[in-house]
């Protein structure tokens, strides 16, 4: 800590230059306890770092406090908090630096700009109620909830400064009869019992904070915080101007009684009656949201013909189609995931399995496609260009388990004349579609009565398939729907991988072999080298190679061998330490994720075949189950919890330091559960939350570009393994939403979403 400088009386005239490592570039505001800083690490990325005042400096009971926050703003760092990047509880002016989140507290908006509109307030207090869930889980009371404690950044509510918070498990109580909080936002048990303080305080003061986003005063209002003191104890809260639909759970929030007032998780049920609002969405300032000009959205429903739901043949089988129009936004698709045969495959089927309670989506009459009722919608109906003007569609999926559809793009087939192709997509119970991207009609359909939704795959021969593991394989002609072939998949592990135009399987004894995806004969089949069940994670259209990999069984070791898809022949094979899964191919290098033995995902490893170099890059953090997707040498990981990382591979010039410098930026979106992510054009990465968000980043400066409303069914969420990922095709992005819908929005123009 260099020297400290400065003099006279204001106590931030001893200005560090330092706190720590951390160079401090502004000053961003100052409390009671310390100033807060603008900070860089050496990386470049922006912090905020909290030094504490030098008179507090030398009081032990203060330093101690200070550890106890750094301690709890340790535990409950995630989507809802500013992370804690590094702290010194014991620097001759002890320091805490987190992740810098830009954006105004709620104190600062609402002063400004006045208090909040209805659909703004209810998505503060969804975000909020999930930010003291998640705070009360790891075992920590904040204390100290109030509007300068709440950020409001473009992912969503953020709770700060937990200088007072006291974790469950904490032997430090407050010992010298100092009343330590902020009386308009205290609960009664505070001023009365603060030794007996429960997480119910903090809804005590959630409720507090609600009455001033929406009034711009609090429930309890007065110049002199004794008389607030007194009110709070004492009399009711008033809760005039407060929204009358969020007024009665406002006052729950407000009981006298602890045991009185809901916990976060009963605000969040009671929001979910009103789907929109029930996860946190990001705060978005009310110019970012104009309402696009919606043109119909297309509903689908089972067709009543004599031959529906025979799936079979060039479209007689086929299903007709009804067509609603109504804005649309929502959630994502499924693409191949980095697990391969056996894991990623079989977990790409639950993707579909978003299984909800009861309440399907709401059917809208029968017709089919634009002709009289009646006709088949067998035909192929690929358009040969795409409208000047963009409108979003929305085509509910029928789905009597309530499931998420699952999609994937199909590519205009050769010869097509420059058809759009379109999206293939299935949901449990109901079967496959193909859908025109350009308005979401039905091309065809076939329906399939299982209970669980087929795996489904395209291949760039105009042809798509569906597959359940140890089943069927059916594969069909994506322009008319006509069935190619099938195959029994009993004596197969998991189902088919796409590989061009060749689907890769492996056999129950561990024989790799790749299948004419057009006609289903055996192009060749032989034992994989060194492999005793090769899984397949990766396929690159540019060299024609995909990716085999195997995990020794100590998992200090990973396999990788590079196969020619549509020959077999093997074009490279390497051992590397760790327990890796290849996750992208950029410039004929090879980039996995390697995992720690608590299945966290620590480094990256890029692998450069041609002179047999590797390099690991150790992520800055450990990331928990990261979906991966590559841009160049730029790899995006997004952690459940919604975090997400851009690392540039291509760093570190293959000196294998993996100093962590290779980050580039990161974001926490308050997604609490998230699809994979997908690159789209115009540096847009995009991913869908469990609540049927579509969320856009901009992959160039790591901010968040817009989202969609959320699209529950029935408004209820429920749990789900995997969720399917978006589509992006050209400058449209499609999504796949748990209320049974899939749905396009325009790709350009996600702050209009």
């Amino acid at each position: 800590m260099p020297p400290l400088r400065g003099t006279g009386f204001d106590p931030e005239a001893e200005h560090p230059e330092y706190a720590g490592q951390y160079r401090l570039e502004a000053r961003l505001g100052a409390g009671g306890m310390g100033v807060v800083h603008l900070a860089r690490s050496p990386s470049g990325l922006q912090l905020a770092v909290k030094i504490v005042h030098r008179q507090h400096a030398a009081d032990p009971e203060f330093r101690a406090r200070f550890r106890q926050e750094v301690a709890a703003a340790r535990r409950v760092s995630g989507a809802f908090t500013a992370p804690v990047v590094d702290a010194d509880p014991t620097a001759a002016l002890p320091w805490m630096a987190t992740l810098y989140v830009p954006g105004p507290t709620l104190s600062e908006q609402v002063k400004r700009n006045g208090p909040m509109a209805p659909a703004e307030l209810r998505r503060l207090t969804a975000g909020l109620a999930e930010a003291l869930r998640d705070i009360h889980r790891a075992g920590v009371i904040h204390r100290d909830l109030k509007p300068s404690n709440v950020l409001l950044s473009d992912a969503g509510p953020k709770v700060i400064d937990f200088g007072i918070s006291r974790p469950y498990d904490s032997d430090l109580r407050t010992e010298t009869g100092k009343l330590i909080g902020s009386p308009p936002y205290m609960a009664p048990e505070q001023f009365q019992r603060p030794r007996e303080v429960g997480p119910a305080a903090d809804v005590f003061a959630l409720g507090a904070v609600l009455v001033h986003a929406s009034t711009g005063r609090g429930p309890f209002d007065s110049d002199s915080p004794y008389i607030v003191a007194y009110q709070v104890v004492h009399d009711e809260a008033d809760l005039a101007g407060v929204p009358a639909d969020l007024s009665p759970l406002v006052a729950r929030c407000l009981a006298k009684d602890p045991a009185e007032r809901p916990t976060p998780d009963e605000i969040m049920a009671a929001l979910a009656l009103h789907p929109p609002s029930y996860e946190a969405a990001a705060f978005i300032p009310a110019q970012r949201r104009a309402a696009p000009a919606h043109g119909p959205a297309q509903a689908l429903v089972p067709g009543a013909g004599p031959d529906s739901g025979s799936g079979s043949g060039s479209g007689s089988g086929s299903e007709t189609a009804t067509h609603v129009r109504a804005p649309g936004a929502g959630s994502g698709p499924a693409r191949p995931r980095k697990g391969g045969v056996r894991r990623s495959r079989w977990a790409a089927t639950g993707a579909a399995l978003f299984v909800l309670a009861a309440g399907g989506a709401a059917a809208v009459g029968l017709r089919g496609g634009d002709g009289p009722p009646g006709d088949s919608v067998g035909a192929g109906n690929g358009r040969e260009g795409v409208p000047a003007v963009f409108e979003p569609w929305v085509t509910p999926i029928p789905s009597p388990g309530g499931s998420t559809p699952v999609c994937s793009e199909v590519g205009a087939a050769p010869g097509s004349g420059g058809s759009a192709g379109g999206l293939y997509c299935a949901a449990a119970g109901f079967g496959t579609a193909l859908l025109d991207p350009v308005d979401g009609r039905v091309a065809w359909s076939h329906r399939e009565s299982s209970g669980e939704a087929p795996s489904v795959g395209t291949l760039p021969i105009g042809v798509v398939h569906a597959s359940d593991p140890g089943e069927r394989l059916r594969v069909y002609d994506a322009d008319k729907g006509r069935e190619l072939w099938d195959a029994d998949l009993s004596t197969y592990l998991g189902v088919p991988f796409s590989a061009g135009d060749t689907l890769l399987v492996t056999r129950e004894d561990g024989t790799a072999e790749g299948l004419d995806g057009r006609t289903g004969e055996s192009r060749w089949a032989r034992a994989v080298p060194g492999h005793l069940r090769p899984d397949y994670a990766l396929h690159d259209e540019g060299s024609g190679l995909a990716y085999a990999f195997e995990h020794a069984a100590d998992g200090a070791t990973t396999l990788v061998t590079a196969l020619e898809a549509a020959t077999g022949r093997t074009a490279w094979q390497y051992r590397l330490d760790g327990t890796l899964t290849p996750v992208g191919a950029p410039g004929g290098a090879l980039v996995l994720t390697a995992m720690n033995e608590e299945a966290q995902t620590v480094a990256l490893v890029r692998y450069e075949p041609a002179r047999s170099a590797v390099t690991r890059l150790a992520l800055p953090f450990r990331m928990n189950e990261p979906e991966v997707v590559m841009g160049g040498d730029t790899a995006y990981l997004l952690a459940r919890g919604g975090t997400l990382l851009a690392m540039d591979t291509g760093s570190a010039g293959g000196t294998g330091t993996g100093d962590g410098k290779a980050e580039l930026w990161r974001l926490e979106t308050a997604a609490g559960r998230t699809s994979p992510p997908v690159l789209a054009a115009g540096n847009r990465l995009c991913f869908s939350a469990a609540d049927g968000r579509l969320l856009a980043v901009d992959t160039e400066r790591g901010t968040l570009l817009g989202q969609t409303r959320p699209r529950l069914r029935a408004g209820k969420l429920t749990y789900a393994s995997t969720l399917p990922a978006p589509v992006a095709i050209g400058r449209t992005m499609y999504g796949m939403s748990p209320d049974g819908s899939v749905f396009a929005v325009d790709g350009r123009s996600p702050a209009d979403w």
